[in-house]
């Protein structure tokens, strides 16, 4: 009888890997873990009572939406920042959408990080203030008036095949519509909060995206330090030299680079097919000029989210780019000790 198979790609041979390569993606896809139902808070997240407050400071300011004039609707927003958002929420628009169309309509220039910077304000300090004196102040204003005319107009007609972005049921008609929705009896508050989360939570899913990335670096990170590894970390967008992107970790250094280690998680495919071309980029790099010699470094993979589980593809690539160092969080406990990391550890 022949040797039993390893049970994991990073414990084969590259003979078994390419003789066993469906066992081996079988074997990743098992140990894949999805997090998409439990999403981190991050420090701007808004409650939904804060939310309700702001919704309400609007009502209150505009007479249950009877009066939506910028001289109602600016004093309220100053006052009760958060109301900002319920605004924004109302169009529908992001941060830099919002920027585009007020200085479409006033004519002031507005740009988007002015609106961002607002945005994340009214986020982190709901029960502050706003500006009301500078540049600051009057870009405010106005994104106050392009906010109350879109809303007051309502959804124009538009060509048949197309849909315009206030074609929903509480701005398709105007301020009247907005009126009876809140008059309905119904929960309107939390209509437009659920807006704001977006395609449920998404919108928040992508506020926080860099902290759901992070639980998988930090337990990378948690790995090295516990073996007494010396590595380099980049920050996001780092230069590092001989890679046209930095890699999330270097091992023992970027100075003489033994070990490099890609730490990606997504929860959709797509996505997942362009940071397995990401690590395909890394190897072409690692062998790049060696003809036939061992590559410059070796490549880890620790991936996670359900993106990388959908297509058998993808993960094939995957497997022979990094010559079968593939971990996910079941199995990073062999990080170290399957992976010439080993030579690196003092623990």
């Amino acid at each position: 009888m022949g040797r039993k198979s390893a049970k994991y790609p990073f414990e084969a041979s590259i003979d078994e890997l390419q003789k066993h390569t469906d066992h081996y993606v079988d074997s990743v896809f098992s140990c894949l873990e999805s997090e998409f139902l439990v999403l981190p808070r991050g420090a701007g997240f808004v409650e939904y009572e804060t939310f309700e407050a702001g919704y309400e400071a609007l009502k209150r300011a505009s007479e249950g939406f009877a009066r939506f004039e910028p001289e109602n609707i600016l004093p309220a927003v100053r006052s009760s920042p958060i109301a900002l958002v319920v605004l924004r929420t109302m169009l529908g628009f992001t941060p830099p959408e919002w920027a585009y169309i007020t200085t479409q309509r006033t004519g002031l220039a507005v740009n988007q990080s002015t609106v961002r910077g607002l945005d994340r304000k009214a986020r982190m300090e709901p029960k502050g203030t706003l500006a009301t004196k500078g540049i600051t102040a009057e870009r405010l204003a106005a994104l106050v008036k392009a906010a109350c005319t879109l809303l007051n107009e309502g959804a124009p007609c538009v060509d048949a095949g197309k849909i315009h972005r206030l074609d929903k049921a509480d701005t398709r008609n105007g301020i009247e519509g907005i009126r009876r929705m809140a008059a309905l009896g119904m929960p309107y508050a939390m209509v437009l909060y659920e807006r704001f989360l977006g395609r449920p939570f998404a919108g928040h899913r992508d506020s926080v995206s860099e902290l759901i990335g992070d639980s998988l670096e930090s337990a990378v990170e948690d790995v090295l330090h516990r073996a007494g590894v010396s590595f380099r970390k980049t920050k996001r967008a780092e230069r590092i030299d001989g890679f046209d992107q930095a890699p999330d970790f270097i091992v023992p250094s970027e100075f003489n680079p033994r070990i490099v280690i890609e730490a990606k998680l997504t929860e959709d495919d797509g996505t997942a097919r362009d940071k397995v071309a990401r690590i395909q980029r890394l190897d072409a790099l690692r062998r790049d000029g060696q003809r036939g010699r061992k590559p410059k470094y070796e490549l880890v993979a620790c991936i996670g989210g359900r993106g990388f589980g959908v297509r058998r593809e993808d993960m094939r690539r995957l497997l022979f780019a990094t010559d079968g160092k593939v971990f996910t969080a079941k199995t990073l406990e062999h990080l170290v000790s399957c992976t010439t990391i080993a030579e690196f550890a003092v623990r």
